[in-house]
């Protein structure tokens, strides 16, 4: 992409009155905002240092993310609206959202500044800091993107100390009328999960994702020169992320048309036959607000419902329940939780990562495939983010802060309301039990049960002491044993207490853990 030549705006040569505010996450073409053309309104965007840097993110995710705002500026010019555009390595370019902002009020003698609301608490406290400087008025307006207000579930769950999902899930299934026969749920169930965990054992019904190869070799080269540090790879000839509302389009058209059928059924697969397995490949598309959780949910049902005899509803029900589900509740908890929730940690851990968190090398099959796949593509599902990297992370006692930056900084699709959420509450019980009613942990016999990481690797899966024996084994039981005082009442973990304490081989174990954990970059 040429962007210079692609990003030669209008010269602005009017007293511009108002200056709105577009956040790299806020690429909604179908905002009120635009709806009338108004030459005394200019629409601000900037690609900043500021945002580049506060964590190390992948070079995917950048790239991802700067094509995609040129590709949204360049669609509000082609409409002709005024775009005032900041590429990273223009020398005029402030770099910092308080300098940006006065600098173009400054310079075009604005009268009224307006943004929308940001989805991260910091970038919030900053614009309201921003605003209360400003010699001007200024407003702020919602990203009419999301299904529910910012205070939404914490009205839904006033005085309770859980959030409990399924109560939320359900709540929004009525709400907007989704997969409902009237007051009802379709086929008379709310939740087919238990339906949603078989391993995938036949290559032969794998799909190729849907992709919009792009080369990106000039761009890469801006943020090398720009001295920008990024994480993980990419081929910059075949960078293959939906980036306009377009090719964004085709991906959710892609997915109902030839992978929704077997959507639900492996959506919690681990294989090392293909990165993707029948996920849409939509959360960037979303998380970017190019494409709506909602105008993706009636989609996938509206296809659903003219492919009933092909598609059963476990399939279609897993999928909308991810996105009106967990994703909206997730974003609730975090206004509702924020600023603490990003200093809890339940179980005061405090170890550091692993060095092969940064590189896949470890002898772990399981977290050398899913950590070097992130490494290549700047993606992985749910199951391998959850019971791969986070079991393993909760079990070793990681400090929650190590793993946020990992998961915040990796991902194409992290965004902090829903990385943090994920993270601190789903995936290392950091919350103590905001969000699940106990932790995700597992030995090595769930990874085994969900596919093929197991085959092939250094450790055995059915070991839990000596040489071989895999580390998941002994860490589980560990865990278990240095957590008995706030764990052992949870109704939901008395089973394993009663198997625990009925072992002969308690110190064995324990030691085996200890082990492992005093030579953990060497697993």
């Amino acid at each position: 992409m040429d962007s210079k030549r692609a990003l030669s705006f209008k010269v602005f040569f009017f007293m511009a009155k108002i200056l709105r505010l577009i956040l790299g996450d806020q690429l909604n073409r179908n905002h009120s905002w635009f709806q009338d053309k108004n030459e005394d309104v200019i629409y601000l965007m900037a690609e900043m240092r500021q945002e580049t840097d506060y964590v190390i993110h992948h070079i995917q995710k950048v790239l991802a993310f700067f094509i995609s705002m040129r590709n949204f500026a360049e669609y509000l010019d082609r409409e002709g609206h005024q775009v005032k555009y900041f590429e990273i390595d223009e020398k005029s370019n402030p770099q910092n959202l308080e300098k940006l902002v006065q600098s173009c009020i400054d310079e075009f003698e604005i009268e009224v500044f307006e943004y929308q609301l940001p989805d991260e608490y910091r970038l919030d406290q900053q614009l309201k800091e921003i605003c209360s400087q400003l010699k001007i008025k200024s407003k702020a307006n919602d990203t009419e993107h999301f299904l529910t207000e910012r205070e939404y579930l914490a009205d839904f769950f006033k005085r309770k100390k859980t959030y409990l999902m399924e109560s939320f899930y359900r709540e929004m299934r009525r709400k907007f009328d989704i997969l409902m026969d009237g007051k009802e749920p379709v086929d008379g169930k709310w939740n087919f999960d238990q339906e949603n965990r078989s391993a995938l054992k036949d290559k032969q019904l794998l799909r190729k994702p849907k992709t919009h190869p792009k080369s990106v070799k000039k761009l890469l080269q801006t943020i090398k020169d720009a001295q920008i540090e990024t994480i993980g790879n990419v081929d910059p000839e075949k960078f293959t992320w939906p980036t306009s509302r377009e090719e964004c389009l085709e991906i959710l058209d892609y997915f109902c048309e030839r992978l929704l059928v077997h959507f639900g059924d492996y959506q919690d697969a681990l294989t090392t036959w293909d990165p993707f397995l029948f996920h849409s490949r939509l959360s960037f598309a979303m998380n970017s607000k190019m494409l709506s959780p909602l105008e993706v949910v009636q989609t996938v049902e509206k296809y659903w419902e003219g492919h009933r005899d092909e598609i059963s509803i476990s399939q279609v029900e897993g999928f909308i329940r991810q996105i009106i589900g967990w994703r909206e509740y997730m974003r609730g908890v975090y206004w509702a939780k924020m600023p603490d929730y990003a200093e809890m940690n339940f179980f005061g851990h405090e170890r550091t990562l692993p060095k092969w968190f940064w590189t896949g090398k470890t002898k772990m099959k399981c977290l050398s495939e899913s950590i070097g796949q992130s490494l290549d593509l700047a993606y992985a599902h749910h199951i391998q983010r959850l019971m791969v990297t986070g079991n393993f992370a909760l079990l070793a006692g990681i400090h929650p802060d190590e793993l946020d930056q990992w998961y915040l900084g990796i991902y194409i699709d992290a965004i902090e309301w829903v990385e943090i959420t994920n993270t601190r509450g789903m995936s290392q019980f950091a919350d103590g039990g905001i969000v699940g009613t106990k932790p995700y942990v597992s030995s090595a016999n769930y990874i085994k049960k969900q596919g093929n990481y197991c085959d092939h690797c250094a450790y055995s899966h059915k070991e839990k002491v000596g040489e071989k024996a895999c580390p998941f084994n002994s860490f589980y039981w560990h865990f278990y044993d240095r957590n008995r005082d706030k764990l052992e009442k949870n109704p939901r973990i008395g089973m394993a207490y009663r198997t625990w304490d009925k072992m002969k081989n308690k110190q064995e174990i324990l030691d085996q853990a200890e082990k492992y954990l005093n030579n953990i970059d060497s697993l």
